[in-house]
């Protein structure tokens, strides 16, 4: 599996857009966006970005959830490569397939794992490679350094599973990647979330 990032130092305000190839650009693998973000700029990066011969460079895309940085550019991707739009939420427009928690959906030339965790909307979902032991996060909030927040319960039992995976890299909807130690960071943010609740 490759991931690109599209929209790293992208000039305007937009998620993090993250292309998933197969490590060998094989003809059954799926050109995957997570999140279509705001910056027509991905355009251009994926006209440049190695995707194999014969194939579409985007063959779906996988929302993290329906606020507008991360959807803004879906109309302009279905105009572009058509490609198919999945999504936990059944009202937002343009979806052609709704995600259900725990189905597996297969990206670049690996599978990816639904995971609904509500909090930071009600339609969020993580998405988890069992095989490359990454998390595409989305704008679920993780990375908690301080206790004093209300979370549901959903969202609680959610962060316990999270924190008995193997996960070594998350992916977030914004910034940086956690590359180290991501299970601990998941951890300490689980207990910091045990102090208000």
């Amino acid at each position: 599996m490759k991931i690109l990032n599209l929209t790293q130092k992208s000039p305007v305000y937009t998620s993090n857009v993250y292309l998933l190839t197969g490590s060998w650009n094989a003809l059954s693998d799926v050109n995957t966006l997570i999140d279509a973000g705001r910056d027509p700029q991905i355009f251009q990066r994926l006209q440049e970005a190695s995707t194999g011969v014969g194939k579409r460079k985007v063959e779906q895309v996988i929302l993290t959830h329906s606020h507008y940085d991360h959807t803004g550019m879906i109309k302009q991707l279905k105009e572009a490569y058509n490609p198919k739009i999945l999504a936990f939420s059944s009202t937002l427009e343009g979806v052609d397939h709704v995600l259900l928690d725990g189905e597996k959906v297969k990206a670049g030339d690996g599978y990816l794992t639904v995971i609904h965790m509500p909090g930071h909307s009600t339609d969020s979902i993580l998405l988890y490679d069992e095989e490359n032991k990454f998390l595409f996060a989305g704008d679920t909030p993780l990375i908690i350094t301080s206790p004093g927040s209300d979370y549901g319960n959903e969202f609680i039992r959610t962060f316990e599973r999270l924190c008995n995976m193997d996960i070594q890299t998350i992916y977030f909807g914004h910034g940086d990647p956690c590359q180290e130690n991501a299970v601990e960071v998941l951890r300490s943010s689980y207990q910091m979330i045990c102090c208000k609740n």
